[in-house]
């Protein structure tokens, strides 16, 4: 794991097409902007899990039919 520290207004890069920008710090709690291409798909982590368990239950349904 890479561990980067930043201010406000700077941003970080992830390859040439996605790039973190940090907007806002607040106490404990940290505001990102995020740019990426169309194809790549940006979620909070338990909505990433959320999605994942919805498609395995899809999935699982499939099988059975």
């Amino acid at each position: 794991m890479l561990v980067l520290s930043r201010k406000r207004d700077e941003r970080i890069m992830i390859g040439e097409e996605i790039s973190l920008l940090v907007v806002d710090i607040r106490g404990d709690k940290v505001r990102l902007g995020i740019e990426a291409p169309p194809n790549v798909s940006v979620h909070r982590q338990e909505v990433f899990e959320a999605i994942q368990r919805e498609q395995a239950l899809q999935g699982e349904a499939v099988a059975v039919e």
